[in-house]
């Protein structure tokens, strides 16, 4: 220790030895690394009681529209191994904690279920969602209502987020998180302006059109994250959803800022494993990429964004 009484004497050695026995869970609620491990007990005890509030996100979608499918997809899944999942609360938590300002404003043009919704309100943040399902609006406002949410920072609209600009003003919110349709891998309706029901080139343009809109609506020196998974085509080629993404969002404004990967739950694959791979050579995909943008100047993050409270 005598490098550190140089530098502050014994104060500062008890204070270094203080932090020292925080783990960096006690830190920043997981570890700040490239992977989130979802089947770490912390991840579980954690997710737990956010569901034991009364999360309900599945209702209001049909049966078998399964968030971890796109982690398995082959076209041979029967649906009836399956059931409706929620987005994983944790993601939220950590992901608002993280890139967030304290009382920000978060959007999110691929709302989906409530999960998103209620895990900001909870945490203090505002947050409005858009979403093409009016059933699903309404039941997110039902579990929003049953959990006492505060309904004046929490608003989901009912509509195409391509029309995202009668909503929204250019540079108005602090973050942008949202998990968008993988493509057809869950058909979610029967209209002709869901994303899930187009052509792959017609999804495309789209995709591309919703996202630039959206993050055109960040504010600068502030964080945008979009949580994808790839599917396969029809050949059993991946479509690169990933990289389609990242083209869409990065400019000479905005950069890929951290790249991490969420690894789930292995649940089914390690059934499908050996016979899949025995078949074509494909291995089962247990995981999903979380990708995080940033707007402005990063030397500025530092001056924006204060300690993370656990």
């Amino acid at each position: 220790m005598e490098e550190l009484t140089l530098f502050g004497g014994e104060e500062y050695k008890y204070i270094f030895l203080e932090q020292q026995k925080k783990s960096l869970n006690d830190k920043f609620l997981i570890p700040p690394f490239s992977v989130f491990d979802t089947k770490q007990g912390y991840w579980q005890d954690r997710k737990q009681k956010w569901k034991n509030l009364g999360i309900r996100s599945e209702i209001g979608r049909d049966k078998n529209l399964t968030y971890n499918m796109g982690l398995n997809y082959t076209n041979d899944i029967h649906d009836n191994e399956y059931t409706t999942s929620i987005f994983d609360p944790v993601l939220c938590e950590i992901a608002y904690k993280w890139f967030n300002i304290q009382n920000g404003k978060i959007l999110d043009p691929f709302s989906g279920g409530s999960v998103r919704g209620i895990v900001a309100n909870t945490l203090g943040y505002d947050y409005l969602g858009i979403d093409l399902s009016e059933r699903q609006i309404e039941e997110n406002y039902k579990n929003a209502n049953e959990l006492k949410c505060e309904m004046d920072k929490l608003k989901w609209i009912n509509d195409d987020s391509t029309n995202i600009d009668n909503y929204v003003d250019d540079n108005s919110v602090d973050m942008i998180f949202t998990c968008p349709p993988y493509y057809d891998l869950e058909v979610y309706s029967d209209k002709k302006n869901d994303l899930s029901n187009m052509s792959f080139e017609d999804f495309e343009i789209n995709y591309t059109s919703i996202l630039q809109k959206t993050f055109r609506k960040l504010k600068n020196n502030r964080f945008g994250i979009v949580v994808i998974g790839d599917v396969r085509d029809k050949k059993g080629n991946y479509r690169n959803l990933i990289d389609l993404t990242k083209k869409a969002i990065c400019n000479n404004e905005i950069g890929f800022y951290n790249d991490i990967i969420l690894l789930n739950s292995i649940s089914s694959a390690s059934l499908r494993a050996e016979s899949q791979f025995k078949a074509s050579r494909k291995v089962v995909k247990v995981h999903q990429n979380v990708l995080v943008f940033y707007k402005g100047n990063i030397k500025e993050i530092k001056n924006n964004y204060n300690e993370i409270k656990i």
